[in-house]
């Protein structure tokens, strides 16, 4: 449960309510309301883009452009746009590649009659997958320098800190969902994570509806069932590309945000 709290309207907002802080508002309230142990991350991505399409109406707004160009306000918040665009760009580029190692695993299984896959074949699927959860590791080392804390009781500055809160830790769950790790080398990979979001408490396991666990599999293809292999390979495939398509729209989402935050600064 989120920790952070929202002080009585601030004059950074228009004295009348408007729909658009209030569609950001009610955005935020759903996530710290939500039990992150059931909510799926392709529902947590889903949700950021709308958070994101309400944010993007937010900033649109004179008093509010006028509120964000005071101060460094404008060039912190660029700051942190750009890491966690690039953050959605590289776990586009994880999925893509399981997606690809994926599907290249289960051609080897069927040019077999699904009997079994070539060693050859197994061992550069390990290889892929030994990359990619260094890559991860190496992501979240990286994220440390990462200052999604606000400094301020502004309303505003709040809320935009704390959608940034959110865009971080569901996209970390996305690396550690596509990393495969189960649940209790999860635990540890959690604990780190909790360090870089300690601030709203929050954090969003890959333990909702998506597992991709089945993903690392052993590198020796003695007494492998192929059959439930490529059953299992099958079905992370669909987890794998309905997360694709959630990066996609966030990313989209991400970009559209940065470039009104740039706006704002060029006027």
């Amino acid at each position: 449960m989120a920790t952070t709290t929202y002080h009585s309207r601030s004059n950074s907002f228009p004295s009348q309510s408007h729909p658009a802080i209030e569609s950001v508002e009610d955005h935020l309230c759903r996530f710290r309301a939500d039990d992150s142990e059931s909510t799926s991350v392709c529902a947590n991505l889903a949700s950021l883009r709308n958070l994101h399409e309400c944010i993007n109406d937010l900033i649109q707004m004179p008093s509010i452009q006028q509120t964000l160009s005071q101060g460094n306000w404008i060039n912190e918040l660029l700051e942190g746009s750009l890491k966690l665009v690039d953050l959605c760009n590289l776990s586009r580029e994880i999925v893509s590649l399981t997606k690809e190692s994926v599907q290249d695993l289960e051609s080897s299984i069927r040019r077999n009659k699904a009997e079994t896959a070539t060693s050859a074949d197994v061992s550069a699927y390990v290889a892929s997958r030994k990359k990619i959860t260094k890559t991860v590791s190496k992501s979240i080392k990286n994220l440390k320098s990462f200052n999604n804390k606000s400094t301020t009781d502004n309303e505003l500055w709040t809320m935009l800190k704390e959608t940034e809160s959110h865009d971080l830790s569901v996209l970390k769950s996305v690396l550690i969902l596509l990393s495969g790790e189960n649940e209790t080398s999860t635990k540890t990979s959690w604990s780190l994570l909790s360090k870089f979001t300690a601030q709203n408490n929050r954090v969003y396991s890959e333990s909702g509806a998506e597992d991709l666990s089945s993903l690392n599999i052993q590198k020796s293809t003695k007494n492998m069932d192929c059959k439930n292999m490529l059953k299992q390979l099958k079905s992370s495939e669909m987890i794998i590309q309905e997360i694709e398509q959630g990066l996609e729209a966030l990313f989209r989402s991400l970009v559209k945000t940065r470039v009104s935050l740039l706006n704002v600064l060029s006027h």
